[in-house]
């Protein structure tokens, strides 16, 4: 007789990829329930809470709705308007999965009884002969989320469970037309869920209270070209929006928040050889010394090789093979060593 496998707690949306998660837990014989959490940041014209628990009652899973306003104000957007206001570009997806999606959404899956939690993304995770977990990427690369999970902790990925990581995204859409599993939001997942059409400087100055100010425009030599209007605008290698004139286009090269000056320059000062990384989270445990990694230094940037020297105790020097456009303080450097998620941390 086979042991009872302990119930899985599903983090559910009313998208697509939820759903055909939560069937393929069931389609196993596994007791589920899913969890919908509210951020306070949800679009009234979106389905609602009600909505979603009765997406999933055919599954015969019953969902329950966690209020999480306060955690996610404080953990997620609390550091994107900080991160902005530091001249710095954040990503909250590598905040909120391991603070709030793995972090007291977890806690209160125990609580429900749970041992795990399961959710959509395009990643895998294994058990190494050494005892350590180790992330790799979903076998669709195109959809593939691994760089998001990056600082996911050994428990918090002994308690991960995603059933879509062996899936493309194709082939989720085609499962749930032949079982029809019909998403009540068809809506692709945005990067910044909490922002509604994207428009994330209305944001920062209508909802988490920024107040603008104007500076000066410089070029690498510090000369003064113009001015800006606030400097939360602007991201390192940006081109529109500067209205500076000139021979060749200008990119935002540096965003130097001390003295509220937006620095500009050519394409060619874009590029960058090295970089220094902090908060370095080791999944398959530090290394003793310099190592060869792909390195991506944003979610939409091919990895590329690069020799990633150990620095203090939670820090790291990336020295890129070939010179890296737009590296951006703020923004995530995960390293790879194939399909496997070595770590990752800030790049300062």
């Amino acid at each position: 007789m086979t042991d009872p496998i302990d119930p899985i707690a599903i983090a559910v949306s009313g998208g697509v990829d939820s759903l055909v998660c939560a069937y393929l837990i069931k389609r196993q014989g596994i007791d589920a329930v899913g969890i919908h959490f509210l951020t306070g940041f949800e679009n009234p014209a979106e389905p609602g809470p009600q909505d979603i628990q009765a997406l999933f009652r055919p599954l015969d899973i019953p969902v329950v709705v966690i209020d999480l306003k306060t955690p996610f104000k404080a953990s997620v957007v609390d550091y994107f308007s900080a991160a902005y206001q530091n001249g710095k570009t954040p990503n909250p997806c590598l905040v909120c999965n391991p603070a709030i999606k793995f972090g007291v959404l977890l806690d209160e899956a125990r609580r429900l009884g749970a041992s795990r939690l399961a959710t959509g993304h395009y990643a895998r995770v294994q058990a190494g002969r050494d005892g350590r977990y180790r992330l790799r990427k979903g076998v669709d690369e195109k959809k593939d989320q691994s760089y998001f999970l990056s600082r996911l902790t050994q428990d918090q990925l002994a308690c991960a469970v995603f059933p879509l990581g062996t899936w493309t995204k194709d082939n989720v859409r085609a499962l749930a037309a032949e079982n029809g599993l019909k998403p009540v939001n068809r809506k692709e997942s945005q990067d910044v869920c909490f922002i509604k059409d994207s428009n994330y400087k209305d944001f920062l100055i209508q909802a988490d209270g920024i107040r603008p100010q104007a500076g000066d425009i410089v070029d690498t030599s510090g000369n003064r070209l113009g001015s800006h209007a606030g400097l939360h605008r602007y991201t390192v290698g940006q081109r529109r929006g500067i209205n500076c004139p000139a021979s060749q286009p200008y990119y935002v090269v540096r965003i130097d928040a001390r003295r509220n000056r937006l620095v500009v320059g050519a394409k060619d000062e874009l590029y960058s050889s090295r970089c220094r990384v902090t908060d370095v989270n080791w999944i398959a445990g530090a290394p003793e010394g310099p190592i060869r990694a792909d390195t991506r230094i944003r979610y939409r940037h091919r990895a590329v090789a690069a020799t990633v020297s150990p620095d203090g105790d939670d820090g790291a020097v990336v020295r890129f093979d070939e010179p890296q456009a737009a590296v951006t303080p703020g923004q995530g450097a995960v390293f790879y060593r194939g399909d496997e998620v070595l770590g990752g941390g800030w790049i300062v």
